[in-house]
């Protein structure tokens, strides 16, 4: 297993696009995507548990209900949620993706992210689908770069990996910088494998190893309306399909999920406003469901986040979060530790805070990625949470988001 140049187009047999169609106002940001593989490629996805849903969600859904795709097509700069003619909308995107690729429409993903409850203009699609289709290519950045919203920088890992003596690759792309909050999907995200893998697997190893990633990732509490992940496995790597459990399926669930946790890294490094990205810890817990509702509440506690921003080691704040959190906690032998490249440094022992060097701690968490480590001495279990600090320019950024 090891991490390779690309990102969605890594794996053999796919390829991607990226241009400025006139969707958003600003010449100089992409805002349509287009990634096809060359075979139709096993598929499968996780949603927003937003009761209100953006209209290509449902149109993806069901398009994918028979476990087959062979594009994706995605805009930013508009939603498409809340619009009257929404599904129309995203089914008129598929069928022009269709057309232009002589493929079922019904074979498409579609996907849109932006500001809610404006119509989408379909001219600009219509008019960008030559270049767009023109523009495929084996490098998946411009991609990665037409599905950013209020990113700053696009997102992309690959990895590879071996089964059955085959080489396999997978990588991916991601948008998410603000509404990223736990409960699946809260950010957009495109995967592509040529590993072979039954449709029913690669649904059974996304929805697992989301629970673990994507789902223990915040930025602002806040649970989008529109995103989703999407993978799609073509199986131009050659291996033996992959059709239940054993080496393989774990195999391919560790090279997801490095990954995956590679992308909420960026996520959540990138959260709207953030100087800092926030890795939060917790072992020692009785279960495991302990330990990761420990570890959110402190990823999406706004007056932890904000001692991060300040640099500030109050370490209460932190206990706070763990104290509010539900979680069956003995405060009494909580550990807590500020970590980063800058060093390590122990604040709390015991649920009771200990001397330490201020000018130490401040040292640590002036670095751009921090380690909060809790231990709860309770049992075995651990998991991991991803976020981000609260700054200024979160409010400034979202106070203005339309105009």
């Amino acid at each position: 297993m090891k991490i390779i140049q690309g990102g969605v187009t890594a794996a053999k047999g796919f390829q991607a696009s990226g241009i400025h169609a006139g969707i958003r106002k600003n010449k100089s940001k992409k805002d349509l995507a287009l990634i096809v593989s060359e075979v139709p490629a096993q598929a499968a996805a996780v949603y927003t548990t937003n009761l209100v849903k953006g209209a290509p969600l449902s149109v993806t859904k069901e398009n994918i209900s028979n476990g087959i795709a062979k594009a994706v097509i995605c805009n930013s700069g508009n939603a498409n949620t809340c619009n009257a003619n929404g599904i129309e909308v995203a089914k008129e995107m598929c069928s022009m993706v269709g057309k232009a690729l002589n493929i079922d429409p019904a074979d498409v993903v579609v996907a849109s992210t932006g500001v809610i409850g404006q119509p989408l203009d379909l001219e600009p699609i219509a008019n960008g689908m030559d270049a767009l289709v023109a523009s495929l290519s084996a490098d998946g950045y411009p991609a990665a770069e037409a599905i950013m919203t209020t990113d700053t920088k696009p997102k992309e890992v690959a990895v590879e990996f071996e089964i059955d003596g085959k080489v396999c690759h997978l990588g991916g792309i991601a948008k998410g910088s603000g509404m990223i909050h736990p409960n699946m999907a809260t950010m957009l995200v495109f995967l592509t494998t040529d590993c072979a893998i039954d449709s029913k697997m690669l649904q059974k190893a996304l929805s697992n190893d989301v629970q673990n990633t994507f789902n223990m990732t915040s930025v602002d509490g806040d649970t989008s309306t529109n995103d989703m992940v999407v993978v799609l496995a073509n199986g131009l790597a050659g291996n033996t399909p992959i059709i239940a459990e054993g080496a393989a399926f774990d195999t391919f669930m560790k090279a997801l999920n490095t990954v995956t946790v590679a992308l909420c890294q960026m996520i959540a490094g990138d959260g709207e406003g953030a100087t800092k990205m926030l890795e939060c810890t917790v072992c020692g817990a009785a279960d495991l469901q302990t330990a990761k509702t420990a570890a959110k509440s402190v990823i999406c506690s706004s007056l932890t986040k904000a001692a991060m921003f300040g640099a500030d080691a109050n370490w209460g704040r932190v206990l706070c979060a763990i104290g509010y959190s539900g979680a069956k906690v003995d405060v009494s032998k909580v550990e807590l530790h500020f970590a980063s490249k800058a060093g390590k440094i122990l604040v709390c022992e015991n649920g009771t805070g200990v001397e330490f060097s201020e000018d130490l701690a401040k040292k640590i968490l002036l670095e751009d990625e921090i380690e909060i480590l809790i231990d709860l001495h309770s049992g075995d279990a651990k998991a991991t949470a991803w976020g981000c600090d609260l700054t200024y320019d979160y409010v400034k950024i979202n106070g203005d988001y339309r105009t």
